[in-house]
């Protein structure tokens, strides 16, 4: 059983910049299309990222342009690159690997970013 691990969140003002880590183990890592959630303080879980086994990103409409979403098989890890962040970008991120063919989907346990001055 795969299991992914987030790390990088943190404090930043508005602004300023962070890279978050989703990190995998357990199985094989390339076989797994990766998403990234959020949910914000409002309890609002949303989509903000995803990217393929074929490497094809997507990005929800109101990070696009300021995130992007990269992986390395090689290491088993998935990246979210964050840009320009606004408070309104403050929510605890999650990454979920979903199985290539099984569809199962698995998610880690969070961390969290708090955009603030």
């Amino acid at each position: 059983q795969v299991q992914f691990v987030e790390s990088g969140g943190g404090l930043v003002q508005p602004g300023g910049s962070l890279r978050l880590s989703c990190s995998a183990s357990g199985s094989i890592f390339s076989r797994y299309n990766i998403d990234w959630y959020r949910q914000t303080p409002e309890n609002q879980r949303e989509w903000v990222a995803g990217i393929t086994i074929m490497t094809m990103p997507n990005y929800a409409d109101n990070v696009k342009g300021r995130f992007t979403i990269s992986r390395d098989n090689d290491k088993n890890t998935v990246y979210l690159q964050m840009n320009s962040l606004k408070p309104e970008d403050t929510a605890v991120y999650y990454c979920k690997g979903t199985h290539r063919t099984t569809t199962q989907s698995y998610w880690g346990q969070g961390t969290q970013v708090t955009v603030s001055s």
